[in-house]
């Protein structure tokens, strides 16, 4: 799950950058907003550890759709990247959980071995 999310918000780093490439044009505060929201999406795969780091990863790709307001082609990525976090999150839960099943098989039958 931490790896999945962490590979969509790196990405939507790189795709955030690019945007303020294309928003340079407008007001330097578009600017300063774009860099908060570019250096948030790089710290926040360090904290995908915790709950909150997936709630901040959550609202940043709100933060996301909303910078579509300056840079109207971002609206179909911040889409779809949203929905690669989403997938991320789906995909991730029914991993851990496939993994935590696969633990406890082999638990079980190393202590069954052992008796």
């Amino acid at each position: 799950m931490r790896v999945l999310g962490s590979a969509v918000l790196v990405m939507e780093f790189f795709i955030m950058c690019f945007a303020m490439l294309i928003a340079k044009e407008h007001e330097p505060t578009t600017l300063v907003a774009g860099a908060i929201i570019a250096i948030l999406f790089l710290l926040t795969p360090g904290l995908l550890k915790k709950k909150a780091g997936w709630i901040l990863g959550s609202l940043l790709q709100f933060l996301m759709i909303g910078y579509a307001v300056v840079v109207p082609s971002l609206a179909i990525l911040a889409l779809i990247f949203g929905a690669l976090w989403i997938a991320a999150i789906v995909v991730g839960r029914k991993g851990e959980a496939a993994r935590a099943a696969l633990l406890a098989e082999a638990e079980k039958t190393r202590g069954a071995g052992n008796s």
